[in-house]
């Protein structure tokens, strides 16, 4: 193995198409778009197409699931095959059940389409799994450490690309072609991208080889108990638990009804946005404001340390979802007052998952970390997907009003677990 990493190490240094300028910005980008898709376009989707909150906000959690699970066969991986043949088989499979969605679910079936869903959602979290295995197997320790920026700011991209410029050419579109043809268009246009990366990826990615045994099969199917085993094992895991289900709470209600709510008309009690709109503000300004915040969040924390700064950052995650609560009492019509509204609750997002992140580091660290904090992330999964479940049946039962100060009242859990949090960490200097 260390041979074949060598080998693969001085290709890279010495072919130009195989420089990892080439091919790590895209492929990170290949590794968002996606999540994206299924995550967060999906929800728009739906909501624009007609079906109802408590449904839409129930199907678009449990397509979700692949992430959640994840951890259980990402160790095989590398085994079966080799990541590079993983990641651009995924690309084909994430290409093609993209282009089946377009052609498929903006025409009323829904039910193929949440089984498209998730499919891309497998292919996605299996391509992740590929993906950074690769990017490790093939960089040396000096070129992983130069990447990682550009690796994050790409996979930003990947969000700011679905989450804005896809709804706003949607948007765009329906107003000439009518809505289900537009998605079909949108779609298309995301199935085609897939394709052109996964065709781009085969040529200028370098090969790498895997040299798996039914030994090494059987011994990596007791490691991943053994990870299990030993992260739930953890001192203070309980803890953990707690944190990592309910610290996102208000924010994991929040994400199933902001579409649905900016989209409904004044009388069911929402802005009556049109879809190009939402992209540009929420999109477009609120995910630039949500980055501006993690980026200030990460300076924050490593000057002062996770336990002086959880509880603070906790506030900024919660309260700022107040906004919401003016925004479905007041219903706008300034598209100012509604994007500073929407900016400030991102903006606060941004720092509060920042200490999220940071917690997780912290749990994960020890032996195992790099599979405990998939674990980790995973939990985070769970804790995002079960409010999700049942946030349609609320906001159905209660009206939007009613929904987003139910979002308020669920700020109660996420401080409390963060000031038993704040209890449990060491006192850094």
């Amino acid at each position: 193995m260390v041979t074949m990493n060598a080998r693969v190490r001085t290709y890279n240094k010495n072919s130009k198409i195989g420089t990892p300028w080439l091919w790590v910005p895209t492929l990170y980008f290949v590794e968002g778009v996606p999540y994206f898709i299924v995550t967060s376009v999906s929800v728009a989707m739906f909501s624009q197409l007609g079906m109802p909150n408590a449904q839409m906000a129930l199907f678009t959690s449990l397509i979700t699931f692949p992430w959640i699970i994840k951890p259980l066969w990402s160790p095989f991986v590398d085994v079966i095959r080799t990541t590079r043949w993983w990641f651009l088989l995924m690309q084909g499979l994430m290409a093609l059940s993209v282009a089946l969605l377009a052609l498929l679910a903006p025409f009323g079936h829904f039910t193929i389409g949440l089984i498209l869903f998730t499919i891309t959602a497998f292919c996605s979290a299996t391509h992740d799994i590929a993906a950074d295995g690769y990017y490790m197997q093939v960089l040396d320790d000096k070129r992983q450490a130069a990447f990682v920026g550009v690796r994050s700011v790409f996979y930003k991209i990947a969000n700011i690309f679905c989450q804005s410029v896809l709804l706003v050419l949607v948007g765009v579109l329906e107003r000439h072609v009518g809505v289900s043809v537009a998605w079909e268009y949108g779609l298309l246009v995301c199935s085609g991208l897939l394709t052109l990366f996964a065709l781009w990826h085969a040529w200028v990615t370098p090969p790498v080889t895997s040299n798996s045994t039914p030994t090494e099969m059987q011994q990596i199917g007791h490691d991943v108990w053994q990870t299990f085993v030993t992260f739930f094992r953890k001192q203070g895991i309980g803890i953990a638990l707690l944190f990592m289900l309910f610290y996102r709470l208000p924010e994991a209600l929040l994400l199933k009804l902001c579409i649905p709510f900016f989209l409904a008309s004044k009388a069911e009690g929402g802005l009556a946005l049109d879809m190009d709109t939402i992209g540009s503000v929420y999109g477009g300004f609120g995910v630039a404001m949500m980055l501006v915040g993690g980026v200030i969040g990460g300076v924050i924390i490593s000057r002062w340390g996770l336990r002086r700064c959880i509880m603070g950052m906790c506030l900024c995650l919660t309260l700022p979802c107040a906004v919401y609560c003016y925004l479905s009492a007041a219903q706008p019509q300034s598209l100012w007052l509604i994007g500073t509204c929407i900016g400030i609750e991102q903006l606060g997002y941004g720092l509060g998952y920042t200490a999220c992140m940071m917690y997780m580091i912290h749990v994960a660290d020890g032996a195992h970390k790099t599979a405990h904090f998939s674990i980790c992330t995973a939990l985070m999964f769970l804790g995002l997907m079960l409010p999700g479940l049942v946030a349609g049946y609320i906001e159905e039962a209660t009206g939007y009003i009613g929904f987003f100060y139910i979002v308020m009242l669920c700020c109660v859990p996420s401080i409390i677990v963060s000031w038993i949090v704040k209890r449990t960490l060491p006192h850094e200097k």
